[in-house]
């Protein structure tokens, strides 16, 4: 056997690292991931846990979530740069597994919510920052190829989530769902530890702007709040006009520190490019009709075709992995022809798909020649218009301003989702009997399908013809496609 150099065995010695740099930071994406379609098929089991809570308090495990990692997920990308991106990963890290520990320990729906909205800070904190030191660590030939990689790590765990949340859920009940996420925890946090390097800090850089956090924070729980509580408590109540008031207030408030800060939440200078803005405008659209779609479609499998959960998370299966299969084509063809066409091909088809489902599916199981030629339609449709929607939200942005781009998107993302499942709310109700259900599931299918011809109405507005996407671009498209 021939003696490995010592030079050779510097560079060996240096591949292996970068290869437990990159298991790391895709443990945080996959766990970041996994946790967004996990909880949607654990919803049935969450409901009958807490049969005294309505579905609209229920319905804050989703929204809270989307909410704290929305609105810092922008923020804890300049914090890592301020403080260090290790630092904040480990933090990060720390404490989405507090907050899954708390999830499953929950005797109650507050106490649930609470431990969420702890989950997605540490989401927050540990994706942006994950993405960081897997960058640092690779030289710049390979770094396209690596984040295309680590994507597909974030995209498998949500590929795999219905079927996963199906299993842990019926073998060990709902909060296998929140304890499935600490054995990898920890292994990533110590892993970590060893190989993991602090990135350059900038300890002079201002600090970003964490009273912007609150206000974005409250302007968006009051207008979720006030849209959720809405039915219960009268639309003309005081108390949802005093919620409505305070989430104009504090949302006017968020805008005004936005152009006086420093280090503002959201850098209002971005919106000066007509793409970006238009973008941002038609993902916030199109998520709110997804999100509701994605609780929404579970729930109908499970209360009105009364499928087990097992057979709900294995029925659904298909659409991601169908958006898996598409979404790589779907950035080279958008390279070939531009945005505006692919974005409205794929509006056009997720929007067919929606129809398909409120025109076709009745009271009694129709899987086969029904649900699934319309699950593959909206897989096509999403996998045609997400990454694309996430490399178009950069494309006309200056190359050092990709990441807060891409991280500004993924907060429209959350946003438009927090709205949409607060709107399914509403439209599903209470029903009184199997057609009144079976009517508010065909009138949340309309709901999601006209957000998606909106969405697709403003991507009109995009120039027309090809755009240049550098490798950059295409890698925020990949990393940035939820696939279910």
């Amino acid at each position: 056997m021939t003696e490995l150099t010592p030079l050779t065995q510097v560079i060996a010695r240096a591949a292996r690292v970068r290869t437990l740099i990159f298991l790391v930071t895709s443990l945080g994406a996959f766990m970041g991931s996994l946790d967004l379609s996990i909880v949607n098929v654990a919803f049935p089991a969450l409901e009958r846990s807490f049969s005294g809570d309505t579905t609209a308090a229920l319905a804050w495990v989703i929204t809270a979530y989307s909410i704290a990692y929305g609105s810092l997920l922008v923020i804890a990308g300049r914090t890592a740069d301020r403080i260090g991106s290790r630092r904040v990963f480990n933090l990060g890290l720390s404490v989405f597994c507090l907050g899954s520990a708390l999830c499953a320990a929950a005797p109650s729906v507050p106490f649930l919510i609470a431990g969420r909205v702890v989950q997605g800070s540490g989401a927050a904190a540990m994706l942006p920052a994950s993405l960081s030191l897997l960058l640092a660590a690779y030289p710049h030939e390979r770094r396209t190829q690596i984040v295309s990689l680590w994507g597909g790590i974030g995209a498998l765990a949500v590929a795999t989530g219905p079927s996963l949340g199906a299993t842990l859920v019926t073998v060990g009940g709902w909060r296998w769902v929140f304890l499935v996420n600490l054995p990898v925890g920890v292994f990533a946090y110590f892993m970590g530890r060893r190989v993991l390097k602090e990135s350059a800090v900038n300890p002079h850089h201002p600090a970003p702007d964490y009273l912007g956090v609150a206000l974005v924070s409250g302007a968006l729980a009051s207008l979720v709040l006030a849209i959720t509580q809405g039915p219960s408590w009268g639309w003309s109540s005081a108390a949802v006009i005093a919620t409505l008031a305070a989430s104009v207030l504090l949302g006017n408030l968020f805008l005004y520190r936005c152009r006086h800060h420093g280090e503002p939440v959201l850098d209002l200078t971005l919106f000066r490019a007509r793409s970006f803005s238009v973008t941002n405008a038609a993902t916030l659209l199109y998520a709110m009709g997804f999100f509701a779609m994605l609780l929404g479609n579970i729930l109908f499998l499970t209360s009105v075709w009364h499928y087990q959960i097992i057979w709900a998370g294995l029925a659904v299966t298909p659409g991601p992995l169908v958006v898996a299969a598409v979404a790589g084509p779907a950035g080279r063809l958008a390279a070939r022809v531009g945005f505006r066409p692919v974005l409205l091909a794929g509006t056009a088809i997720f929007t067919l798909g929606l129809l398909s489902f409120a025109l076709r599916v009745g009271l009694h199981p129709e899987y086969l020649t029904c649900w699934l030629p319309a699950t593959v339609l909206l897989g096509v449709g999403i996998g045609l218009t997400f990454p694309v929607l996430g490399a178009s939200a950069v494309s006309s942005l200056q190359a050092d301003r990709y990441a807060v781009g891409s991280a500004v998107n993924q907060t429209a993302r959350q946003i438009g989702g927090a709205i949409g499942v607060a709107i399914l709310v509403v439209i599903l109700g209470t029903p009184r009997s199997a057609l009144d259900a079976l009517n508010n599931f065909h009138h949340l299918w309309y709901f999601s399908a006209a957000m998606a011809a909106t969405a697709g109405v403003a991507c009109l507005f995009l120039a027309r013809g090809r755009q240049r996407i550098d490798d950059k671009v295409a890698a925020i498209g990949v990393v940035d496609t939820p696939v279910n």
